[in-house]
């Protein structure tokens, strides 16, 4: 499995920026799938994850600003970030949890991670 994000930058608080990670490998509609990030410093962190029927979680720093969609004909997911704030700089994950009933969210059960992209929110 194959995990390609894209879509980070440098943009302004208040400002919005769309991630994308799109899924090579595995048969993409069973999968759950997760965004994760890691700020300067500190541990990698769950930021939002969707599952095979869609259902969506978030993490409480995020809710209401953040959605996360995706396109099982495209293999891709999104995370569309609103009014973003300095403390959202992170290189944000995308990752894959193939269980087959959806996902604890942890970082031990993701099972593939995609490389990264920078998010710099600037004030």
């Amino acid at each position: 499995v194959q995990l390609q994000a894209s879509g980070g930058g440098l943009v302004q608080a208040g400002d919005s920026l769309t991630l994308s990670c799109a899924v090579s490998g595995r048969t993409f509609s069973t999968l759950s799938m997760g965004w994760f990030s890691r700020a300067p410093g500190k541990e990698r962190e769950f930021v939002a994850g969707i599952n095979r029927v869609r259902t969506t979680y978030y993490a409480n720093s995020v809710k209401g600003r953040f959605t996360i969609s995706r396109d099982n004909a495209k293999n891709t997911i999104y995370l569309q970030m609103n009014s973003l704030k300095p403390d959202d700089t992170a290189v944000y994950y995308c990752a894959v949890d193939q269980g087959r009933f959806g996902s604890t969210w942890s970082e031990s059960a993701m099972d593939y991670w995609g490389k990264g992209t920078q998010v710099t929110v600037s004030s």
